[in-house]
């Protein structure tokens, strides 16, 4: 899959992507959240076409992906999302210290190439991540930097026992606003119940 040197904008755009899907669903009593859908798409799908054309490792079980997609699982399975993130950066290829790589939960409803692109074209020294409209940045939804992604991770050997706000905070990103639906996840039974209320179709893959 050949890498994007730049959006339509004239920013840089990313050279590889890690889509993290994996995860429980605890709360919401065990539902595989990237299998679930919107319309004709699943959740996975939904965060796969916002890194289109791009080298793309997907963490978890395995799954329908395709081609070129690359699925590794974390070590131990189920070790969270840090322990997830690190096991996808593991499994590229080495970059160059400035190259952009996208990081995204596979439970995002709404994120899009305009929000990836929006995040690449606000990178700064380390990386950008999108808030939600609360302000808050959601960690699992940003573009990073190559050399300051593996440099944290080298620098938190017990990253399996860590939070990726822990792992990722100290970098200090560009905090950027997107659209209002661009953070929407689903985390809660609330959640679930609003994405399920937007399409007929929802349902597990």
């Amino acid at each position: 899959m050949p890498s994007a040197s730049a959006h339509p904008s004239g920013s840089p755009g990313p050279s590889a992507a890690v889509v993290l899907a994996g995860g429980r669903g605890r709360r919401l009593g065990g539902v595989d959240k990237p299998a679930l859908r919107i319309g004709e798409r699943t959740l996975l799908d939904v965060a796969l076409a916002a890194v289109a054309g791009v080298p793309t490792v997907v963490v978890g079980p395995d799954r329908d992906v395709p081609p070129g997609v690359l699925v590794v699982r974390e070590d131990p399975p189920g070790g969270g999302p840090a322990a997830a993130l690190a096991a996808g950066v593991a499994a590229l290829p080495a970059r160059p210290s400035q190259a952009l790589v996208v990081v995204l939960a596979a439970d995002l409803t709404a994120i899009d190439a305009a929000t990836v692109a929006a995040l690449c074209a606000r990178v700064g020294r380390t990386g950008a991540v999108l808030l939600d409209g609360e302000g808050r940045s959601q960690w699992l939804a940003g573009v990073w930097r190559w050399g300051a992604l593996t440099g944290a991770l080298r620098q938190q050997p017990s990253w399996h026992q860590r939070s990726v706000r822990d792992l990722l905070g100290p970098l200090d990103p560009v905090p950027v606003a997107g659209r209002e639906d661009a953070t929407a996840d689903v985390d809660t039974p609330e959640d679930l119940r609003r994405l399920r209320s937007s399409s007929s179709r929802l349902g597990p893959s």
